[in-house]
C-alpha cells in the first residue's frame, strides 16, 4: 500500500501544483496489468494497481484544464531481471525453459522487452503527445485481452 499506491498519491499531490505553476506537465503513473484485470492469490496488490489506474483518470479530467496529461502504463510480463530471476527459481535447471513456457501463453509467444516500457513512456512524457490523457495503456503484448481464454 505504502509503494503502490500512497508513493503515486504523494507523487501526483506534491508535483501537481508546481506543474500548475509552470503552465502544464506530463505525468505517467506505474500500474500494471493487474490494474486491469485480476491476479490469482494477489489481492492487496490488484487493489493497489486498480486504485493508481484510477486516480490516474480522475488527475486526467481534474487537471486537464491545467494543461497537465496523466496517464499510466500497465506492464505485464517484462523481461527485466527481476523477472529473469523469478525463472531461475521456478526451474534453476533450465530457467529459459520456464521462460518459454510462461511466454507461450502470451498471444506474441514472447515477454515484453523493457525498451518497449521506455519507449512509450517516453512519449507519453513528451512534447509529441498532446492530447493522450487519462489513459491506462497495456504493454503485455495482448495478453490481457484474453480474459478467460486458454
Amino acid at each position: 500500500m505504502d509503494i503502490n499506491l500512497l508513493g503515486v498519491y504523494y507523487g501526483m499531490k506534491y508535483v501537481i501544483p508546481e506543474m500548475q505553476k509552470n503552465g502544464g506537465g506530463r505525468i505517467v503513473n506505474v500500474a500494471s496489468v493487474g490494474g486491469i484485470r485480476g491476479v490469482l492469490n494477489q489481492t492487496a496488490y490488484v487493489a493497489t494497481k486498480h486504485a493508481v489506474a484510477g486516480m490516474t483518470k480522475n488527475a486526467a479530467l481534474e487537471y486537464g484544464k491545467d494543461n497537465i496529461l496523466t496517464n499510466a502504463i500497465a506492464p505485464g510480463a517484462i523481461l527485466t531481471s527481476m523477472v529473469a530471476e523469478a525463472f531461475n527459481q521456478v526451474n534453476p535447471s533450465d530457467p529459459k525453459a520456464a521462460e518459454k513456457e510462461y511466454a507461450s501463453r502470451n498471444p506474441t509467444r514472447k515477454l515484453g522487452d523493457p525498451k518497449d516500457v521506455g519507449n512509450l513512456v517516453a512519449y507519453l512524457l513528451s512534447d509529441e503527445n498532446g492530447y493522450v490523457s487519462g489513459q491506462v495503456i497495456a504493454i503485455d503484448g495482448g495478453e490481457s485481452n484474453m480474459y478467460g481464454n486458454p
